[in-house]
């Protein structure tokens, strides 16, 4: 059952809200209005870049409905905190697009993690993915946030690696809630730094060693920083 299926037989529709990321595609927030309901952006976790809990019980109204977490780039949100907003409001949780089940791991996700850890171990001056206990990650996407002045700085890296021969992209170019079709006067500070210093770096299984050492490499003259030409 699809996402807009799944809220429509929960009967969420006309004039109810759902919480919805705006550090994602759009897909969410469209799947609510082609149900009838309204997403409403909350803020997300700067670890995980996922839907933040504090940020979504704030974010709740007495026409808030549901729950719509989005899993980012491999990593997965925040499931236990945001269930445990929803069940103190007696609402629902529906992911836009469920996590892999835990289990055996293919052997591309093996090599994207161990690409990952490579860079995790190699990679100064830019601020690598959050790790520790219990974090599952499968690294579809590697991002790093490039520090210094948000997204000037970043966006300089990023035209230097392009010259040095090194892939990268911005993850998520602008936030939902700043698209003309989605617009809202608001103002979410973790979004807004995600979306100004965060860059995907390769980490496909298909990498070789090779190919790693020079992404660190590249990386790691660079320092972080790049001015702009004068």
């Amino acid at each position: 059952m699809g996402t807009v299926e799944t809220l429509a037989a929960a009967g969420i529709g006309a004039g109810d809200e759902v919480v919805v990321p705006s550090y994602a595609t759009a897909d969410a927030a469209e799947a609510v209005r082609r149900a009838g309901a309204v997403p409403v952006f909350a803020d997300i976790d700067p670890d995980s870049l996922c839907l933040d809990p504090a940020a979504v019980a704030a974010a709740l109204t007495l026409r808030t409905a549901a729950l719509m977490p989005v899993h980012l780039f491999g990593r997965r949100a925040d499931l236990a905190g945001l269930r445990a907003v929803a069940d103190r409001c007696g609402l629902i949780v529906v992911e836009h697009e469920p996590h892999e089940p835990v289990g055996p791991l293919d052997e591309k996700t093996r090599r994207r993690q161990a690409n990952a850890a490579y860079l995790n171990a190699r990679l100064r001056g830019v601020v690598t993915p959050a790790t520790g206990p219990g974090v599952e990650h499968s690294y579809r996407t590697y991002v790093v946030r490039i520090p210094g002045n948000g997204r000037p700085d970043r966006d300089a890296f990023a035209r230097a690696l392009r010259a040095r021969g090194v892939r990268c992209r911005i993850p998520v170019q602008t936030p939902v809630h700043r698209l003309p079709a989605y617009r809202r006067e608001l103002w979410l500070a973790e979004t807004e730094r995600a979306a100004d210093q965060c860059l995907a770096l390769p980490v496909d299984a298909a990498l070789t060693p090779r190919e790693l050492h020079r992404v660190v490499a590249v990386c790691n003259a660079l320092g972080g920083l790049v001015p702009e030409p004068a």
